[in-house]
This record gives structure tokens, C-alpha cells and sequence, in this order.
């Protein structure tokens, strides 16, 4: 078997020690203060806990493809929360460091004749003789709270966040919207990404908070995956229950498409993507791949239009909103569903003035930040200019979903997940 194809795994696990044994230094100044007894059981247990995360590594690396794209979360979670949190600490460390490295220097000019200009040899500087704490000590306590906090944070993060589902409700006043939809109540859903959940116990609750708001409409902006249309399998029981009298419309978000998982051949990731469409037929949602719908209400209209994935950065545009909007020119108000925010500033807005009403997703909100009130931040908005809740620009509005789901860390920390209530109203003349 080729090295090569381990040396990524290879570079990784060394990163990974390096940072462990930088760790190491303050968990052995730390427990050096306890008893030798204690102190050896601290050490041990460091390491135990470090070369089994290391050792997750390789099985990740090395076992059935199948079974690791089944089981990787937990490693997955493990790993993150656990590294993360050591560069965290590793911060304290590093000023330690460089305060030695100042200290050292000072010393060392102090020492030196020709380099102090007394023309005499000084004395080294030594830390403090007092009772208190060194500063070295100091640093490592510190680094080890640096470590246990984000330890802690993220932990929570996924007991209590993971599935605090949020209803969020807005009134939306539409210029066009026909006087038989005044006060019509869509809801809308996105990023389930159902190859994350743990609980779905919990899933179910956030279902059963949705229909109890009896919507009209629902739609769901995309991501109802990871990577692998198996993954929606088990799930679809419970999202088949999502249901409107005036329908429920879905369209394709990123990782729909398979385009992060490595497949055996062209061939197979495009079943997977047939079967992805399959699964969201058998929920009873009707799939719009660059397609529109006229929805009447005694006589009146409105368009929803679904356009495939399109976004900016990097991410894949299989969207055409061309072809998606045609036929929808004479239609009073229209609703755009698409998956990626950036899409509106990009396409939406500069050429589909006629649209009143964008509904997204995609950007979790980072599924990390805060938000009190009307004070809203999340290291999201770094990428995205629209990245949660409703924005608008002259007539048109924009609302972007902050994801029912996660991915990657399973989790949330301030940025919660959530089910959008919006009540449409018919602008007053």
C-alpha cells in the first residue's frame, strides 16, 4: 500500500502531537503541585484521552469507507472540540513563551558589560521571590482554563443547542401581493442536513413546533443532506408530516449534490442524486429544479420559483434562474427560493426586479455568535453581507434561514436553530 496515500493522516497526527506535547508542559506544572500519586494519574489520563484521538485518526483513515462515512460524526466531534480547545490554550502558552524569551534577553544584555554600558557585570533577573504565584505557573493555569472553557462551551453547544429550535416570526409587506393573500402564513425550513442528527426524538419536536403554527405554505431552501441521499432515509417519516394546505415547496442546496463525498464513478453520484429527488417526493414536497409554480387563491396568483443551487466564493451555481422565472412575467407577486443569500445581490436583485420575496439558508449563521434583541453577530457576516433574518432593498426582501440542522460541529452556541413564520401582508396604498 502506497505511503503516499497516508501521508496527509501522517502530517495531521504529527500537528496533533506537537500541539499535545506543547499542552503537556502546563498539565505537568499544573499537576506537579498535587501529590506524586495525583500528579502521575493526571498525566496518564492526558495522554490516554490524547493517543485515542490520535488513534480514532487512523481508523478513520484506514477502515471501510461505508462504515467511517457512517460513524465519523462522534470522531469527528471529539477531535474538533478537542484540538480546538488546545489551540485556544496553546495561546497562553505562547505568551508565556515570549515573555521568557523578553526575560531571557533582558537578562542577557544585563549580564553582559559591553552590552549594558555600565561596564560591569549586573545581576540576572529572577522571578519574584513573594509567596505568589510565578508567572510561568500562572500561564499554565490559564492555558489549561483556556483549554476547559471551549471544552465546556462546545458541550454545551450540543446538549442544550443542537435542538433549541426557535420560532421566528416577521410580517413582510409585499407591494404586489394580491389582496386574497393578505395575511397568508408561509413557513419556511432549510438545512436540515439529516446526516448530523442524533436525536430524533428531537427532530420530531421541531416538526410537530411547525404545524402547530398551521401554515399555508411551507418551503425549504435546501440541504436536506450531507453528502448521501441515505442519509434523509430514516427521516423521511417525520418530515413527511410537514404539510400545507397550499403546498410544500423544496429546492437543492450545496451538499445536495454530492459534490464533497468522493464516489466510486460518475455514475453512482448520479443516483444518488436521483434518489435524493425520490426522497423528497416521498415526503410530498414537490421539488423545484429550476421550475415555477402558480399558487391561486380565489382567482389570484402568486409565483414561487425554485432555482438549483447558486452562490459566489467558490460554491457551485447548477442554477438557472432564467429558466426558472419564465412564465412567471404577468404574475402579480413572486417568491424565489434559493438556497445560497449571496445569490440575491449577485443575480436576484440587479436583473429580477420583479421579485419580491427571496427565501435562503446555507449560511448556519456559523451556528455561532450572539444575538440579544436587535444586536445580531456571528463571524458569518465576515463572508456573507445577508447571513440571518429579513433584509430589504427598495420593494424586494430577502430572508435568510439560520438552518434547523448543523454540520460539522453538532452544535450551536448563540445562533439557534429555526423555523421561520412569515405572515405576508398587502402594502396599503
Amino acid at each position: 500500500m502506497s505511503l503516499a496515500k497516508f501521508f496527509p493522516m501522517i502530517v495531521f497526527m504529527g500537528v496533533m502531537l506537537l500541539l499535545d506535547l506543547y499542552i503537556y508542559q502546563a498539565v505537568k506544572v499544573v499537576s506537579d503541585s498535587f501529590s506524586a500519586q495525583a500528579a502521575k494519574w493526571i498525566k496518564g489520563v492526558y495522554w490516554a484521552f490524547s493517543f485515542l484521538c490520535l488513534g480514532s485518526v487512523v481508523l478513520m483513515a484506514t477502515a471501510d469507507p461505508l462504515w467511517v462515512a457512517k460513524n465519523r460524526q462522534p470522531f469527528l466531534t471529539v477531535l474538533s472540540i478537542t484540538y480546538f480547545s488546545k489551540m485556544i490554550g496553546s495561546l497562553f502558552l505562547v505568551l508565556d513563551d515570549v515573555l521568557r524569551g523578553v526575560r531571557w534577553m533582558t537578562q542577557f544584555l544585563q549580564s553582559t558589560p559591553e552590552l549594558s554600558g555600565s561596564g560591569e557585570s549586573t545581576s540576572p533577573i529572577k522571578e519574584s521571590d513573594s509567596q505568589g504565584i510565578s508567572r510561568g505557573e500562572f500561564l499554565s493555569k490559564a492555558g489549561l482554563v483556556g483549554v476547559g472553557v471551549p471544552v465546556a462551551t462546545m458541550s454545551f453547544g450540543i446538549i442544550s443547542g443542537a435542538h433549541d429550535y426557535r420560532v421566528r416570526k416577521k410580517t413582510v409587506v409585499l407591494k404586489n401581493l394580491p389582496p386574497a393573500f393578505d395575511g397568508i402564513k408561509v413557513a419556511q425550513l432549510s438545512d436540515i442536513h439529516t446526516g448530523s442528527f442524533f436525536n430524533k426524538t428531537a427532530v420530531k419536536g421541531g416538526v410537530e413546533m411547525l404545524m402547530a403554527e398551521k401554515p399555508d405554505m411551507v418551503f425549504f431552501t435546501g440541504d436536506l443532506v450531507n453528502n448521501e441521499a441515505r442519509e434523509a432515509r430514516e427521516y423521511v417519516p417525520i418530515f413527511e408530516k410537514v404539510k400545507a394546505d397550499l403546498g410544500v415547496y423544496s429546492v437543492m442546496g450545496n451538499h445536495d449534490y454530492g459534490d464533497y463525498h468522493r464516489w466510486a464513478s460518475p455514475k453512482s453520484k448520479q443516483e444518488n442524486l436521483k434518489a435524493l429527488h425520490t426522497a423528497h417526493h416521498e415526503m410530498g414536497w414537490d421539488l423545484l429544479l429550476d421550475e415555477n409554480r402558480t399558487i391561486q387563491v380565489d382567482g389570484a396568483e402568486v409565483g414561487v420559483i425554485g432555482v438549483q443551487n447558486w452562490g459566489t466564493g467558490g460554491f457551485a451555481q447548477y442554477g438557472n434562474l432564467e429558466k426558472a422565472y419564465r412564465g412567471m412575467e404577468e404574475t402579480e407577486a413572486k417568491i424565489l427560493l434559493s438556497h445560497d443569500p449571496s445569490h440575491w445581490d449577485a443575480q436576484v436583485r440587479p436583473a429580477y426586479s420583479a421579485i419580491d420575496l427571496t427565501l435562503s439558508g446555507h449560511t448556519h449563521g456559523f451556528q455561532f455568535g450572539v444575538e440579544i434583541g436587535d444586536f445580531r453577530w456571528s463571524p458569518a457576516q465576515w463572508r456573507y453581507k445577508q447571513w440571518a433574518d429579513l433584509y430589504q432593498e427598495k420593494d424586494q426582501y430577502l430572508y435568510v434561514n439560520r438552518g434547523f440542522g448543523y454540520i460539522g460541529y453538532p452544535g450551536r452556541i448563540g445562533i439557534l436553530p429555526e423555523i421561520t413564520i412569515l405572515e405576508l401582508k398587502r402594502e396599503q396604498a
